[in-house]
């Protein structure tokens, strides 16, 4: 657990920044559907709905440097991104089964980080009731 205390800098930089790779969808949305899922939508609704939340995650990902570069608000950034995570795997496992062999690069990394931010908020929180 101290490796994950001492290196989660690092750890939530390099996290943020391959989340942050879903801006591509922002401005190529068909071909990251190609890629990450095998499937296009037509609708032109959808088109919207997919650059909307390619940009969201985005987000998470940019609050994960954040909270990097910010130990005051590391915590709340971790939590933040670490419930987006969560609800997006929940969202595959419950409705994506057709699209988990496409996922599943993406399912084991955010479930590597969704670990691995869960470990430091326990260390931190024991540290924390430990010190006077």
């Amino acid at each position: 657990m101290s490796v994950v205390v001492k290196n989660i800098k690092w750890i939530m930089l390099v996290a943020g920044l391959a989340t942050c790779s879903t801006l591509s969808v922002v401005f190529a949305p068909q071909d990251a559907l190609m890629s990450m899922f095998g499937a296009n939508l037509t609708e032109p609704l959808a088109n919207v709905v997919v650059r909307s939340w390619g940009f969201l995650v985005f987000l998470m990902g940019a609050l994960l440097i954040y909270g990097a570069l910010k130990p005051e608000s590391r915590k709340l950034c971790i939590v933040t991104a670490g419930i987006s995570k969560i609800g997006f795997l929940l969202l595959i496992l419950m409705f994506g089964s057709d699209y988990f062999d496409a996922l599943r690069v993406t399912v084991i990394f955010d479930s590597a980080v969704i670990a691995v931010l869960g470990i430091y908020l326990a260390a931190s929180k024991n540290a924390a009731e430990v010190v006077p």
